[in-house]
C-alpha cells in the first residue's frame, strides 16, 4: 500500500456512554490482525472471542484508509481514564508499517487515556525494539498468570 492520508478515530466508552468514534466489527479486527504481525498470536479463527475482546475494550483508536474506510491500524485498550491504560493490541497492516501509523495510534491513545494514566503494553517479540525508539520505557516488574484457553 502506498503512503496515503489516513483517518484516525477514537472510540471511548466511559461510564457506559460512547463518547466518539466508530465501533470496529470482529471481522474488521480479524482482518487487520491477519495483515499485521499480531495475527499469529491472536485467536483470529474465533470470531465470537474477537467480538468479546472488542466489546469489553473501552478505548479503541483506529486508522482507516479514507476512500474505502479499510481498517489498517488499531490500538485496543482497557483503561480507567485516571491511573492506568493497558494496550492489549497495537496492530498495523504490514503494508503501511514504518510510516508512523503505530506511533500516531499510541499518541492518540495516550491523549484519550489522559495525562494521569500510565500506558502499559506487552511487546510482541519482533516489536521489542520499536517501543524504546518512540520513547516508551522498558519495565521489568510485570507478572502474569497465562490464560488456560
Amino acid at each position: 500500500m502506498t503512503r496515503v492520508e489516513l483517518r484516525y478515530e477514537v472510540f471511548a466508552r466511559r461510564h457506559g456512554e460512547i463518547h466518539s468514534g466508530t465501533p470496529v466489527s470482529a471481522e474488521e479486527f480479524r482482518d487487520v490482525l491477519r495483515r499485521s504481525t499480531l495475527g499469529a498470536r491472536r485467536p483470529v479463527d474465533d470470531l465470537p472471542r474477537l467480538g468479546r475482546m472488542l466489546d469489553n475494550s473501552n478505548l479503541i483508536v483506529t486508522a482507516r484508509e479514507p476512500v474505502r474506510s479499510l481498517l489498517i491500524g488499531i490500538s485496543r485498550c482497557v483503561t480507567d481514564f485516571a491511573y492506568c491504560c493497558y494496550c492489549s493490541d497495537l496492530a498495523v497492516d504490514e503494508a503501511v508499517q514504518r510510516q508512523g501509523v503505530g506511533r500516531e495510534l499510541l499518541r492518540l491513545t495516550r491523549e484519550a487515556a489522559g495525562d494521569d494514566a500510565t500506558l502499559l503494553l506487552v511487546a510482541a517479540p519482533n516489536a521489542r525494539d520499536y517501543y524504546p525508539r518512540i520513547g516508551m520505557h522498558h519495565v521489568d516488574r510485570c507478572f502474569a498468570w497465562p490464560r488456560s484457553g
